[in-house]
């Protein structure tokens, strides 16, 4: 398979969302344009899912992602599309991958990039949010090709030890969680 890998699957199509790091919206452009290269700066998302243990539940990507393909990452993790705010294709793309809906909650936007090889990028301006559920997860095979629940104390041995086999969106977003956000998460129960 060429560098373009399976992007019918990937929505590639898509009209993302292009903006400058102060979130003023610049423009629409197709989803695989704007991972192109060193890419092109956009809205994106990504959801933690934590159940009643204080356990996290990571996704393993989908071999056939253009971006960091069977790599493991938070529990999910898209975009908005043209005419759509965050919050409404987070709760759009929770149930879409992994078949639950829960209230979500914000907690911070941050801007990053980061290159996959020659393949492509990752340029966005990332909302971050937490959500709770012990529902079922049902995960979509064509976006996820595993799921689990992992305790903190494992994730950070994991992240010490493994850290090359994490996404670098994830690896980011978990450190300020873990230095801002602890207390929101063990706070819910």
């Amino acid at each position: 398979m060429d560098g373009k890998k399976n992007l019918a699957n990937e929505h590639s199509e898509d009209m993302l969302i292009v903006v400058d790091q102060r979130d003023q919206v610049l423009g629409y452009e197709a989803k695989a344009k704007c991972h192109e290269g060193t890419g092109i700066m956009h809205r994106a998302f990504s959801i933690f899912i934590f159940n009643s243990k204080d356990e996290l539940l990571l996704q393993k990507r989908s071999t056939e992602k253009l971006l960091w393909p069977g790599f493991w990452s938070n529990s999910v993790c898209s975009h908005p599309r043209k005419g759509e705010t965050v919050i409404e294709a987070a709760n759009r793309r929770i149930v879409e991958e992994i078949g639950i809906s829960t209230q979500l909650n914000y907690l911070f936007t941050f801007q990053y990039q980061a290159q996959f090889g020659s393949i492509g990028s990752e340029n966005e301006l990332c909302s971050v949010f937490i959500g709770f559920s012990d529902d079922p997860i049902v995960p979509n095979t064509e976006e996820i090709a595993e799921c689990r629940f992992i305790s903190i104390d494992i994730l950070k041995r994991d992240l010490q030890y493994k850290a090359e086999v994490y996404t670098p969106w994830f690896k980011i977003e978990w450190q300020r969680i873990r230095a801002e956000h602890m207390d929101r998460i063990r706070l819910h129960k």
